[in-house]
């Protein structure tokens, strides 16, 4: 048979957990699903939608050939498949031109994917990713309501129009607000970003949208409050980091306004980000202050978090522990098709937040070897305050200065083998050396290495405090016998 036209690109199987009802009805790896039910899924959104159903019916493409597949499951069943992407059709790019965007700051000759701007509210669904709403349609709201595409994640910025689109650099960045409000009437969990530009929207723009986000969006579920990165590979002469000065202020201002809004909505509902507390020389404030931790993986309240765990060696707050991918680039390259919110056919290939330590890479060192944690240089101020409470002389923080973005980048997420691999170089050979996996996707590092490439074996560690610690008192029985 001839193959059916592509209008959008068919979703192809990666993987099929053994035992289930598509392996059992003969589905393979590297077939195309050209149809479930008579519908060509649009993503995996859509896709999950219709497998859900009982005895769903495949149209698959093998080979160039076409065929039908009838799967014996239940009502709910799951299926047992992993699909390549999340998107079938085209990934909804970004059409602002934001001054501040980082994807415009990085360096020449990474890998494509990671230069993939996108403003599609079905990856911010899936992954938590920002979209802007410029692009949203009519269409967009209806399938979200009916579906219960929730939470979203929208960047906000400034909620004065003028300033928004001057900050998006699109006419339509300040009226694509009303979306926002309609997708709060709907009912829909939305979590806000304000990514603050010194001399652009901080100051009395900053109040102004947090009156704003008050008056106009009081159901919003968080904003965080976010300082910007400037690598030096931007090109834009009005962006600059943040003074010390400026980042007392944006806490202080967030201060007073967390506890406007707990006398007026019963929470604080505004969150600055772990960076500004560094900056400013400011202890992080409780964990009571970041209540669930809803915006952990966007920096807000992730280093108290990581500190109660690693002194109590508890969970704390409701952290998903089910593989989420971290690191800036997530999304788009590494990350499982189904979303963060989707059960895996596999295993994350690191542990990620499983709080185990996963394989050492390379020859192993003596049972009583010195640890070096390497992370970035924000980490490091987080860690080092920590181990001087642990009383272990040894156990050190390696700091690694990321030259490979340049300007105020410190965070680990970003710290690419290029880095790692010339401070290693200057380390004592036979030393434990512990490597955070948020700075991986699917082993990689964002310049294309992998830890195998380092001059000195590395272990790799989930990123959470109870990791760590297990990793740290593991030193009786790491190495040979």
């Amino acid at each position: 048979m001839a193959r059916y036209p592509r209008e959008v690109d068919f979703p192809r199987v990666i993987a099929i957990k053994p035992g289930s009802a598509a392996q059992a009805a003969g589905v393979a790896v590297g077939d195309l699903l050209v149809s479930i039910n008579g519908e060509q899924p649009r993503d995996v959104i859509h896709y999950q939608l219709l497998v859900d159903e009982a005895e769903p019916m495949l149209e698959i493409d093998r080979g160039g050939l076409v065929r039908s597949i009838t799967v014996a499951k239940g009502d709910g069943e799951p299926l047992g498949l992993e699909v390549q992407s999340a998107i079938f059709d085209q990934v909804r790019t970004c059409d602002n031109h934001c001054s501040f965007c980082f994807i415009y700051q990085l360096p020449k000759g990474m890998r494509k994917s990671l230069y993939l701007k996108d403003d599609d509210y079905r990856l911010s669904f899936l992954y938590g990713n920002f979209t802007t709403l410029t692009r949203f349609t009519e269409a967009d709201l209806e399938r979200v309501i009916t579906e219960g595409l929730s939470p979203l994640y929208v960047s906000i910025h400034a909620t004065d129009r003028a300033r928004r689109n001057e900050m998006l650099r699109n006419r339509r960045g300040g009226p694509s607000l009303r979306w926002l409000r309609l997708l709060l009437d709907a009912g829909i969990e939305v979590h806000g970003q304000v990514v603050v530009c010194p001399d652009l929207n901080d100051g009395a723009v900053l109040e102004q949208t947090l009156t704003d986000v008050l008056n106009e969006y009081p159901e919003l579920h968080s904003v965080a409050v976010v300082p910007l990165g400037v690598s030096d590979h931007s090109n834009e002469p009005t962006m600059r980091p943040h003074t010390v000065d400026e980042a007392v202020a944006v806490v202080d201002l967030v201060t007073e306004w967390q506890e406007i809004f707990a006398s007026v909505l019963g929470r604080r509902l505004v969150y600055a980000a772990d960076e500004y507390y560094l900056l400013a020389g400011r202890s992080f404030p409780g964990s009571e202050t970041y209540g669930d931790f809803a915006m952990y993986e966007d920096g807000i309240g992730m280093a108290r978090h990581f500190q109660v765990e690693f002194s109590e060696g508890e969970l704390v707050g409701n952290i998903e522990r089910d593989g989420r991918a971290g690191g800036f680039f997530a999304s788009v390259d590494g990350a499982p098709a189904a979303g963060y919110r989707a059960p895996r056919t596999q295993a994350s290939p690191q542990g990620a937040g499983e709080g185990q330590p996963v394989q050492l890479l390379g020859s192993r060192p003596r049972k009583d070897a010195p640890i070096a944690i390497l992370t970035g240089t924000y980490g490091a101020q987080c860690l080092e305050p920590l181990l001087e409470d642990l009383g272990r002389d040894d156990v050190r923080v390696l700091p690694v200065v990321n030259t490979f973005f340049g300007g105020n980048i410190g965070v680990t997420g970003l710290l690419v083998g290029e880095d790692l691999a010339r401070v290693l170089d200057a380390e004592p050979v036979g030393h434990r050396y512990l490597l955070p996996d948020v700075c991986l996707s699917e082993g990689r590092f964002l310049d294309g290495s992998t830890p195998a490439d380092l001059p000195r074996p590395v272990e790799v560690v989930a990123t959470d405090g109870i990791a760590l610690r297990q990793a740290l008192t593991q030193r009786s029985t790491v190495g040979s016998p």
